[in-house]
């Protein structure tokens, strides 16, 4: 039996739990809390650097999101999500790791907004929206005129953008500029994976919560 040990707003477990999905495998899901349950020894002993997500499967333990998504992809093929053609496969990777590496650390500072806390650093959040203008233009050009990244069908990319972008709405970004990248927003709203994943208000009431307690420090 799969485990996946997450926390339901992360961007980084939900890439994963979609995919679990998209895959129609069996697995069972034990939320941690990030309020110091990351730090029991229970789960320490299967991720000593206690982030989340965590994955285990039959006693081998996965820990960071992108080899959690390679491992699944190489031990359960079907349906396959990575395309063999070396120009969309590099497209994905692409993706996948803009979103890691230059997205996610980018739009830190609209965080707070998007969960509903007010304010913030003027000077920060305009980088931020400058970063993500970046990026998004990048990946409207990925894109092109294929439904999904590098394919014709869901792939490793969309999972892993496709769990940060609806969400910049939240922190004032806009997709209008984007027309592609706003239908293809769309599309993964409307899949079953996205909407079974979609944090719910208590979820979002929790980690509001912890990061109110973080910033009262």
């Amino acid at each position: 039996m799969l485990t996946l040990y997450h926390e339901p707003v992360s961007p980084n477990s939900r890439r994963v739990w979609i995919t679990l999905i998209l895959k129609g495998l069996e697995f069972e899901l034990v939320e941690l809390k990030l309020n110091g349950e990351q730090f029991n020894p229970d789960f320490l002993a299967i991720n000593p650097f206690h982030h989340i997500p965590a994955l285990v499967d039959d006693g081998f333990n996965i820990v960071e999101s992108l080899a959690i998504l390679d491992y699944l992809e190489a031990k359960y093929p079907t349906p396959a999500m990575l395309p063999k053609d070396a120009k969309d496969l590099a497209i994905v990777r692409m993706v996948q790791l803009v979103t890691a590496n230059e997205l996610l650390p980018g739009i830190a500072p609209l965080f707070p907004q998007m969960l509903g806390f007010p304010g913030g650093d003027p000077e920060k959040i305009e980088q931020a929206h400058q970063k993500v203008a970046t990026v998004l233009k990048f990946f409207e050009n990925l894109l092109g005129n294929r439904p999904y990244f590098g394919s014709e069908n869901i792939t490793l990319a969309d999972v892993v953008a496709g769990t940060v972008i609806p969400w910049l709405s939240r922190g004032g970004v806009s997709l209008s500029d984007y027309p592609k990248l706003s239908a293809w927003c769309d599309r993964l709203m409307a899949n079953p994976a996205w909407q079974a994943t979609e944090a719910t208000p208590e979820a979002i009431e929790n980690i509001k919560s912890i990061m109110a307690a973080r910033m009262a420090r």
